[in-house]
C-alpha cells in the first residue's frame, strides 16, 4: 500500500536528518499525521488519539500508537518498530512514550517537538511538557518537517496533477446541475462522488457549498437550500489523490449577474493576475499577499477582502487541507520552485450581499507559476 518508492522515503529522511543536524537535535517527536505520512507512508486518522513517531539523529524511527492502528501502520508504512499503548482506565500514553524514549537511549538529549499540530491536543501537550521536560531538553521544531514538505518531489507533483484533474472534472460534472431550483445537496454529491468514483480520496476538510447569503461564507455549514431563479453559489473544493490536494474556488451566478457581481469579478481576476506575477522566486509569501492587497485597495475593496489570499497545499489530514506557508502580510517565507500553492481571491460584500471568489492551484517554477487547472477564469453563469 505504499504510494511512493522506498528510495523516495529514504531521500525525505535524509533531508530531515540534515535539518536536525543543523539545529543540533538528537531526535524528533512527530505528532502531525502529515509528517508521519510523508516520512513513512503511515496513513491513518488515528491521530485523533495520542500517537507519536520518534525519529533519532541516526535515522532510527519508532511509532507509538494504539492497538487499532498497529495493522494500519504495518500495512501502509515502511515502519519496522511499532509500540502499542493500551486503552485502560488509568492509561497514560505519555509515560509509555517516555519509556520508549528511554529504551532508545534519549535520556538527557536535545529533542525537537512538533507542538503546532492537530495531532497533539492541548491536554496531551501539557502532559508531554510535564512528563518529558525533566527527561530531555525539549525544543520547538514545529516548522521543521512542514517547511521541507512544502517543496514537492516529482513523485508528489504527479499526485498533485492527478488531484487537479479530478478537481476540474468535479466542477464540469456539477456545472450542468446548477440552475433555478437546483438542490445544493445534488451539486455537492456530484462533485464529491465524482472524485471518489475516479479513485480520489476524501478531502481534509469538507467542500464549501453555499448559495444566497450563505455564498458569503468561507466555511462549510450543515443544511441545504435550493437555488432561486437569480442566485449566487460559492464553491470551494479540492481534488485529492493519495492525500495530496489541489483546490479550486468559484462563485457561480444563477440567472443574470448584477453589476456588482461583474465589478467584483473584474477585481478578482486582476488580483489573481497580480498574484501570479508575484508568485515566483525570489519573492516571498508576504510579497504575494501584498500584490493581492494592492489590487483590492485600488478597487476600494479593503473592507471586503480577507487577511490572507492562499496557502501551500500537499498531503493533509482533517480538520483542514490548508498547509503552511500562507500568503499573508509580512510572511518572509520564500517562493521556490516545486511548491504547490493555492491562491484564492475572496471578496465578500456584506453591505450588498454580494459574493465573488476565484481561486486555483499552481506549481511554482523558476519563473511564472504553472496553473494546474484547465478551467476558465471567466465568470461562470448558469440557468
Amino acid at each position: 500500500m505504499l504510494h511512493f518508492e522506498r528510495d523516495e522515503f529514504a531521500q525525505r529522511r535524509e533531508r530531515v536528518l540534515a535539518e536536525m543536524a543543523h539545529r543540533k537535535l538528537d531526535a524528533m517527536l512527530l505528532f502531525a499525521q502529515e509528517s508521519m505520512y510523508w516520512l513513512t507512508g503511515y496513513d491513518s486518522f488515528g491521530f485523533c488519539f495520542f500517537q507519536c513517531l520518534v525519529m533519532k539523529a541516526d535515522g532510527e524511527m519508532q511509532l507509538l500508537t494504539r492497538s487499532a492502528d498497529i495493522r494500519q501502520a504495518r500495512h501502509t508504512s515502511i515502519l519496522g518498530t511499532i509500540v502499542v499503548w493500551r486503552d485502560r482506565g488509568n492509561a497514560d500514553p505519555v509515560i509509555e512514550l517516555r519509556n520508549m524514549l528511554d529504551d532508545m537511549g534519549l535520556l538527557g538529549t536535545r529533542i525537537g517537538v512538533e507542538w503546532l499540530s492537530h495531532g497533539l491536543t492541548g491536554a496531551a501537550g501539557l502532559a508531554v511538557n510535564e512528563r518529558l521536560g525533566s527527561f530531555a531538553s525539549l525544543k520547538d521544531a514545529s516548522d521543521l518537517v512542514p517547511m521541507l514538505r512544502a517543496v514537492k518531489t516529482e513523485a508528489e507533483i504527479a499526485y498533485v496533477r492527478e488531484a487537479a484533474l479530478l478537481a476540474d472534472e468535479a466542477f464540469e460534472v456539477a456545472l450542468p446541475l446548477i440552475g433555478p431550483g437546483a438542490d445544493e445537496a445534488d451539486i455537492l454529491a456530484a462533485m464529491q462522488g465524482h472524485i471518489l468514483k475516479r479513485g480520489g480520496d476524501y478531502p481534509a476538510n469538507p467542500f464549501i457549498v453555499g448559495s444566497g447569503r450563505d455564498a458569503l461564507l468561507c466555511r462549510y455549514k450543515s443544511g441545504r437550500r435550493k437555488l432561486d431563479a437569480n442566485d449566487q453559489l460559492t464553491l470551494e473544493w479540492a481534488g485529492v489523490k493519495a492525500q495530496y490536494h489541489a483546490a479550486l474556488m468559484r462563485t457561480v451566478i444563477v440567472g443574470e449577474p448584477s453589476e456588482r457581481h461583474l465589478a467584483l469579478h473584474r477585481a478578482a481576476t486582476e488580483a489573481l493576475a497580480a498574484v501570479e506575477a508575484a508568485m515566483q522566486p525570489p519573492q516571498s509569501f508576504g510579497d504575494v499577499f501584498d500584490a493581492h492587497a494592492s489590487v483590492m485597495e485600488k478597487h476600494e475593496l479593503v473592507r471586503h477582502r480577507l487577511s490572507a489570499c492562499g496557502y501551500s497545499l500537499g498531503a493533509r489530514y482533517a480538520p483542514s487541507w490548508m498547509d503552511s506557508p500562507m500568503f499573508h502580510v509580512g510572511n518572509p517565507a520564500e517562493i521556490v520552485p516545486n511548491m504547490t500553492l493555492f491562491a484564492h481571491m475572496i471578496i465578500m460584500d456584506s453591505e450588498t450581499g454580494t459574493a465573488m471568489t476565484l481561486g486555483r492551484t499552481y506549481l511554482t517554477t523558476e519563473g511564472d507559476p504553472e496553473p494546474l487547472s484547465r478551467l476558465s477564469l471567466d465568470l461562470p453563469i448558469a440557468g
